[in-house]
């Protein structure tokens, strides 16, 4: 239990509503680029990846970055990023991640060996909009009979692309030891504290150094790519524009493949950039268009027939999944009536006479589709209506939430539109955007796809560059107040030590859509009400309200609750300063004692 109260400082003569706070420089720029490389590591819904680059080169050349190629087996598939999925065998230890992954389950499934081992993937969406997030929440392997530990999955997918790392380092001859890299995690700006905060912690249990790990908001990492491109590497652009001119608004779309991830940034005069909206998004990105993809084919043959599919001729169902990939980024609806694909279509007939007794093409002929979608040797003609229409409420989503940004009539000098992102290669999307948003030119930067990815590398070398942003929840703290019969509620009435007082008061750090500089602080002085108190425990909340009043509000949710012990106790009221750092990727807290004068470690631990 405790009290508190605010402590004002004013260095930088910053105020909010009311409020007052200063910047806080933990170190200088010297001692933030102590490190010889920066290494990101892009983990996503779909496809995972790393890039990495010389603090050298970077002062000599920002983009020049490398990545490794992914192989995809005997097909010699190539890519820049690897499937996210995960394979274990029976001891719950690692076996293999991404493409040979995904190649070695194909193998014991065909083989019927595959009921001892847990395979994972596309398993990062588990962490959008989960309110419930733990240090032992579970996941569901793909059969959906076996579970582990989500903290366990994630630690070990990211220790493989470390180690990934390691590896093509040392046969470069680049020894660089673990402590001088600096290591960047990318997360969806629109996740909450807590998923940011698990993958945290899930990155420092695959062995990455705390202090050498820092993460980077998606859309902010991509708009920082794009800072380093020449007008011809941003298509869509008039000749001559720049990026990098002062006071330049544009509006950043990231297009991953779970999520849809959107922001407004501002060049500033000191080259930096400024947020001028908070993230919106939500989980309309490219696999919600492949789970409409599977479910045109269940309508088609039956589910039954699909799952069938998927375990009798695993690698045929992976062709399938990689083919519409493909397609759906890349097809061209203008001029064409029907888009074509190509079909496993010996795995489907089988398939289809062991379930139905019938072939795919009677199936077919019985359905809804029969008009729309066509056979034709190897492939599928799906009528380009019918193919839209599976897009349509994914990028109706998008649209929708960009209109909602440009409501803010502060945005309407807001001209370019910056999609990046692997779902931004969709040529349906830009259709769309075009269309919704005729006075606004749409820029694609080369590698779009990697964009967020190289981003982060950038970002990971001069993690200032974000100079101020926008914040998404209002942060508070659980408080109490002396009592007062008209201006609280009763439901939260306490006597403490005798004294009247009003209990689960939502004590504002700062409001939703305040913008905050980078490491602004807050500082905040909380007192034991009690004798003889041993430990205080701090509660700390956030609510999507501006103004909340308490914190058991619907609103409200508890973040964490970091306890600070004391090593003795005493008679009389002891105080505690706690330092708020915000405007960061993450929000940090400090605490001292001020009796003794003790740093007290205080952190926002996951229950």
């Amino acid at each position: 239990m405790y009290n508190c109260d605010y402590v004002l400082i004013n260095k930088t003569n910053c105020e909010v509503k009311n409020r007052k706070f200063y910047i806080f420089e933990e170190a200088s720029m010297e001692d933030l680029r102590k490190h010889l490389m920066v290494a990101a590591v892009d983990f996503g819904t779909t496809y995972s990846g790393y890039s990495f680059s010389m603090r050298a080169d970077w002062e000599d050349n920002p983009l020049k970055i490398s990545n490794p190629i992914w192989r995809a087996g005997s097909r010699q598939f190539v890519s820049e990023k690897t499937p996210t999925c995960l394979l274990l065998n029976s001891n719950r230890e690692f076996v293999a991640f991404g493409f040979e992954a995904e190649n070695k389950w194909i193998d014991l499934l065909l083989d019927n060996e595959h009921k001892e081992y847990y395979y994972f993937e596309r398993f990062k969406m588990n962490l959008h909009n989960n309110k419930n997030i733990t240090s032992g929440m579970m996941l569901d392997d793909i059969t959906g009979t076996k579970r582990l530990p989500a903290f366990h999955v994630f630690k070990l997918s990211i220790q493989y692309l470390v180690n990934h790392l390691l590896d093509v380092l040392k046969k470069r001859g680049n020894l660089v030891k673990h402590d001088e890299v600096q290591y960047v995690l990318t997360v969806p700006a629109i996740w909450t504290d807590r998923a940011k905060r698990f993958m945290r912690s899930c990155a420092e249990g695959a062995g990455i150094p705390t202090n050498n790990l820092i993460l980077a908001l998606e859309p902010e990492a991509a708009s920082i790519f794009c800072q380093f491109l020449s007008t011809e590497k941003l298509k869509g652009s008039d000749p001559g524009f720049t990026m990098t001119a002062e006071g330049t608004k544009f509006m950043v779309v990231d297009l991953g493949g779970g999520t849809a991830d959107i922001t407004v940034h501002e060049k500033a005069a000191n080259g930096h950039l400024k947020e001028k909206h908070r993230a919106i998004g939500n989980d309309c990105g490219g696999t919600s268009i492949d789970r409409r993809f599977f479910k045109l084919f269940e309508e088609i043959i039956g589910k039954t027939t699909m799952d069938s599919l998927k375990k009798e001729s695993p690698l045929a169902y992976i062709d399938l999944i990689r083919e519409f990939e493909s397609v759906k980024r890349t097809v061209e609806t203008e001029t064409k009536t029907k888009v074509t694909m190509t079909i496993p279509v010996v795995a489907l007939e089988t398939s289809c006479q062991k379930v139905h007794n019938k072939n795919l093409e009677s199936l077919l002929a019985d359905s809804s589709y029969s008009k729309d979608i066509k056979l034709a040797q190897d492939k599928i003609r799906i009528h380009v209506e019918v193919f839209n229409k599976m897009f349509m409420p994914s990028v109706d989503s998008v649209i929708s939430l960009m209109k909602e940004i440009f409501q803010d009539k502060s945005l309407k000098d807001v001209t370019h539109l910056l999609m990046v992102g692997g779902f931004s290669d969709c040529q349906l999307m830009h259709d769309a955007v075009r269309q919704a948003f005729p006075e606004k030119k749409i820029i694609i930067p080369e590698e779009a796809g990697l964009a967020v990815l190289k981003g982060a590398v950038l970002f990971g070398h001069d993690p200032e560059y974000i100079q101020s942003r926008i914040m998404r929840c209002s942060y508070g703290v659980k408080t109490n107040v002396p009592w007062h019969e008209q201006k609280y509620d009763r439901k939260h009435y306490a006597v403490m030590e005798g004294e009247e007082r009003c209990d689960n008061i939502f004590s504002l750090i700062v409001g939703k859509d305040e913008s905050v500089e980078a490491g602004m602080l807050v500082k905040k002085s909380f007192f034991t009400p009690f004798k003889h108190q041993d430990k205080m425990e701090i509660m700390v909340y956030v609510s999507e309200e501006t103004t909340p009043g308490y914190v058991d509000d619907d609103t409200c949710s508890l973040l964490c609750k970091p306890t600070i012990t004391f090593s003795d106790t005493c008679e009389y009221r002891r105080w505690v300063d706690v330092e708020f750092v915000l405007g960061k990727t993450e929000i940090d807290l400090k605490a001292h004692d001020r009796n003794s004068g003790k740093a007290i470690s205080a952190k926002f631990d996951l229950n």
